[in-house]
Order: structure tokens, then C-alpha cells, then sequence
């Protein structure tokens, strides 16, 4: 069987070695025949870092806010003029490794599949035992294997798939990957996610308030991509967004309002450190990872909350979209 020819379109801003380190990882790669970098008004050289390793430089200009979106979508267009041709496109951040066996074994699989638009593999954090956050990103990113309602930024993608439906969503700031396959499902496309390795990332999450954005903006990226889709069938997050608005602000807001009545409603608050309890005994409470995982997915919900409050405050305000960065 022969096999389809693929691209590289990755993305970045301000990446330093971490950029080096990606574009490395691709060019070494036989199967990609094209690179593209796409960067969002870096300061730091990484363009002409770019260009020194064989890679096609598309600058974003600041005319429009700069998005992860809008940037896959014109290293997307870019592409489509230097080679037409080509059918698979691998989507890859600049601060991932791509691994050296993962593009093989993805595009024989999705070349024997026509059904399929996108697959994935394991995304794998570098440095998790650097911080809880970087840890809490690998057990965020082991998703279970076979068909998925979404792909995350790095996937390999049909190019004609890519572009019956549109590319992404430009405005985007986050989700933007679970809206476009979204959207590929609901023309019938499939995705799936294999039992293989794909990237490793470097998420240099060291502090608590780089964690608390990040949470913040899924929270905002998920309402916007609820409110685009809310009555599609294959809409996500509708769950999410309930126990975000429950855990975050109802409960809260409900024993405050207790306690002005009597101040022993303040002891209803002690369901918080039992929720922790119940999910990581769920999880296995002999590993300190599960509770980890357990203290944090609650904490999340306040900072999810506040992104979709800061999504309808913006719409309030007809404010223009602006990038949350946790980096």
C-alpha cells in the first residue's frame, strides 16, 4: 500500500528551546514532506529559529487576536498553496516532541479508514514530577483508547476533512478542537484515539495561578462552544457546564445564604472536602495522585465558573475576544 503524504502546521509563540526542540522532532521524521510554522507574535526569535530549520514561516499579523485556532487554520492555508497535494496534516504545538514512531503507525491507520478525520495518541507530559499541575496534565491527557468525540491540539488530520468543514472556529480562545470535531461528526466523519505514543509537552505549569488560568479558560471555552452548539446532538460539556455552575457558584452562594439564616449551615460546606474523599477513593486512595487529582478537579470548578462568568460578561460588554494565557 502506498502511503499518503503529510504535513507539519505547528503553532507557537515564545517557545524558545521547546520550539527547536519540536520542529527537531518533525524534520526528522521521513514521512513529513512539508513544515509549516505558524507563529503569534513571538519576541523571542523563534521565527528565524524556524527558518534556520527548514520550516515555512507564517507570521500572524495583529489585525485579528491571535488564537491557537486562527493559527492552525493559516498554516492549514498555507499549506493548501505550497502543496495541494498533500493529505494528511499533522496538528502540533511548539512546545510538544513529536515521537519518532507515532506518524507511521497514525497514518497507516487512518489511510485503511475512510470514515476517519482525525486520530490521536498518547500525549505525554516531560517534566510531571516538576509540579502537581504538570502531573495533574498527564493524568488530564490518558483519555480512553478507540472512537473519541474529540482530539486534543496535536492529531493527525485528513486534509480533506479539515477543509469540507472550515477548519476551526478562528475566534476560539480554547475548545476549539472538540468544536471542530463537533462539527466533522455531525458530517458523518469519525475520530479516534490510539493505543500508541504521539507527543510528549511541556506544560511549565510551576505555579498555582498558571494552573488557575488554564482552568479558567476551559471554562470560558467550553460556554462559548456550548452556546454555538447546544442543540446538536453531538454537543459536549452540557455536564461539565451543570456541575461547574453547581459546584462553583449554586452550593456556595446556597450556604451563604444559609448561614446569614443560622450559622450551622456553614457545616454543609464540609461536603466539599467529601466530594475530594469520594473521587479520589473512586480513583484508588492509596495513590497520591488520585488525590491529587481529586483536591484539584474540585478547586477547578470555582476557577471554570469564573470563566463562564468572564465568557457572559464579555458578551454583556460586546468586548472582543482576548487571549488567556497561563504561560
Amino acid at each position: 500500500m502506498v502511503q499518503e503524504e503529510i504535513a507539519a502546521v505547528v503553532i507557537g509563540r515564545n517557545e524558545g528551546q521547546r520550539l527547536i526542540d519540536c520542529l527537531t522532532s518533525v524534520k526528522s521524521n521521513s514521512n513529513v514532506k512539508c513544515m509549516i510554522y505558524v507563529d503569534s507574535g513571538s519576541t523571542d526569535g523563534s521565527p528565524q529559529r524556524a527558518e534556520r530549520l527548514g520550516a515555512c514561516v507564517v507570521t500572524l499579523n495583529t489585525d485579528q487576536p491571535f488564537t491557537a485556532a486562527r493559527a492552525r487554520n493559516e498554516g492549514a492555508a498555507a499549506l493548501r498553496q505550497l502543496r495541494p497535494d498533500i493529505q494528511l496534516i499533522q496538528f502540533i504545538d511548539g512546545d510538544c516532541e513529536l515521537d519518532s514512531n507515532w506518524l507511521r503507525t497514525a497514518a497507516a491507520f487512518i489511510s485503511q479508514r475512510d470514515h476517519l478525520a482525525a486520530v490521536c495518541g498518547r500525549r505525554r507530559e516531560r517534566h510531571p514530577s516538576v509540579s502537581v499541575y504538570n502531573r495533574l496534565c498527564d493524568m488530564e491527557w490518558d483519555t480512553p483508547v478507540g472512537e473519541a468525540s474529540a482530539c486534543g491540539g496535536d492529531s493527525l488530520m485528513r486534509a480533506h476533512a479539515f477543509n469540507v468543514v472550515g477548519g476551526f472556529r478562528a475566534q476560539l480562545i480554547a475548545g476549539e478542537e472538540p468544536e471542530l470535531c463537533l462539527r466533522l461528526r455531525e458530517k458523518g466523519w469519525k475520530i479516534w484515539r490510539l493505543d500508541t505514543e504521539m507527543t510528549r509537552h511541556d506544560a511549565a505549569i510551576t505555579r498555582f495561578g498558571q494552573w488557575w488560568f488554564r482552568a479558567t479558560r476551559f471554562g470560558y471555552g467550553m460556554t462559548e462552544v456550548l452556546r454555538l452548539h447546544w442543540h446538536s446532538p453531538f454537543v459536549v460539556w452540557k455536564t461539565e457546564l451543570v456541575r461547574v455552575i453547581f459546584w462553583g457558584g449554586a452550593l456556595p452562594a446556597l450556604i451563604g445564604i444559609g448561614a446569614l439564616m443560622h450559622p450551622a449551615v456553614l457545616a454543609t460546606a464540609l461536603i466539599y472536602p467529601l466530594q475530594v474523599c469520594r473521587i479520589a477513593t473512586a480513583r484508588g486512595p492509596t495513590s497520591t495522585d488520585s488525590w491529587a487529582y481529586a483536591l484539584f478537579v474540585t478547586l477547578a470548578k470555582f476557577a471554570e465558573l469564573q470563566g463562564v462568568l468572564k465568557f457572559y460578561w464579555r458578551g454583556l460588554r460586546r468586548k472582543s475576544v482576548e487571549w488567556i494565557e497561563y504561560k
